[in-house]
């Protein structure tokens, strides 16, 4: 083999043609553009997927491990649920929303759940639940699907979207800390790219 040809190709950066970074949140129009979607092609088990991913902001992983149990109190599903989270061992409270509680509850009646059983139940035999290789790969169908690049956005753009939204609307980082489950101040102030963001802002309001 030609070593010219051998050291170009192990030249080649690993990135080379991958987006890097964090993965934007979504906007409030694209919010309603993939629910929107959602529910007039009557996938409620997506609908309720994406309503409950908004609302938690849960990792991928703590996300399609829910039970019913989790978010169901009783016969109805609660308006606030607390979820021990995988990666932190750290409980996490979230709200969630009427919508997503008439989407929870009408997938859980269409699908006959048990309060037992997990919430996302996988429709491959190998996995008891969603996996978080199949939740991925439903989130780029979503972006897809109001012509967002796919490439670009990923499971952490939902958990992203509301905790972001929240912060722009109150500017309150200890609250946006709390909702997301961090220890640390810094990691939502990183995981936000706030100063980035407060930077742009501010320069667009400034006139030269």
């Amino acid at each position: 083999m030609d070593t010219d040809t051998k050291s170009e190709r192990h030249s080649v950066p690993w990135n080379k043609g991958k987006l890097l970074g964090q993965k934007p949140p979504l906007k409030l129009k694209e919010i309603w553009g993939i629910r929107i979607r959602l529910q007039l092609t009557h996938r409620a088990r997506e609908l309720a997927l994406f309503n409950l991913a908004i609302d938690s902001k849960l990792r991928g992983c703590d996300l399609v491990g829910l039970r019913v149990h989790d978010v169901v109190h009783g016969t109805r599903v609660a308006p606030r649920a607390i979820v021990m989270q995988s990666k932190t061992q750290r409980p996490v409270q979230f709200e969630l929303t009427d919508q997503t509680r008439d989407a929870v509850a009408t997938w859980i009646a269409s699908a006959h759940l048990k309060p037992e059983q997990y919430l996302f139940p996988s429709r491959v035999s190998e996995s008891p639940h969603l996996s978080t290789r199949q939740y991925s790969r439903i989130v780029g169908s979503w972006v897809r699907s109001i012509g967002l690049d796919p490439a670009a956005y990923g499971t952490h753009s939902l958990r992203r979207t509301k905790a972001t939204l929240i912060y722009r609307r109150t500017r309150n980082l200890r609250a946006v800390q709390l909702l997301l489950g961090h220890t640390k101040l810094e990691s939502t102030v990183r995981y936000l790219g706030i100063e980035v963001d407060d930077a742009l802002e501010i320069a667009e309001q400034t006139e030269v």
